[in-house]
């Protein structure tokens, strides 16, 4: 079980990143396995934030055609969108207690690595070093597998 961060999916929408190549690969691959993979609600409205987005694209998508690649996911097999549940909140509780110099755009991964606790996962597909602060996160990079 694996939870695919926002940079992965940007990354494999993205032809023009240098970064395109493995993360669409492992994408791909992901999305022909039937076994579990997840994402959250959080991580798939930062996708379309960022591919829509002219300052962070060069070409940015329109969003029926962002909404289509988030469609296109959610049709493949294995995956899920992870939600809290009634103990998110003592889920949270905890990371702040373990990390509690946490602030700024780190709160986002706080969210998904608090998601990730709650289901029992282990494991993020992420090129965000962030992710490593978190000690029983496995983080995966699809670009350091692919060098």
């Amino acid at each position: 079980m694996i939870v695919v961060d926002t940079n992965i999916l940007v990354h494999a929408a993205n032809t023009k990143s240098p970064f395109h190549d493995p993360c669409r690969n492992w994408l791909e691959v992901r999305r022909s396995r039937p076994d579990a993979w997840y994402t959250t609600w959080p991580i798939l409205y930062e996708f379309l934030r960022v591919v829509t987005h002219p300052r962070v694209m060069a070409s940015p998508w329109a969003a029926p055609t962002a909404w289509k690649f988030v469609v296109g996911l959610l049709g493949a097999p294995g995956l899920a969108v992870l939600v809290a549940t009634q103990r998110h909140a003592d889920i949270v509780s905890e990371l702040v207690g373990e990390h509690p110099s946490l602030a700024g755009n780190i709160c986002h991964d706080v969210h998904t690595v608090a998601l990730m606790r709650e289901h029992g996962i282990k494991q993020v597909c992420t090129r965000d070093t962030d992710f490593h602060r978190f000690q029983f996160v496995d983080v995966i990079d699809p670009v350091r597998i692919a060098s």
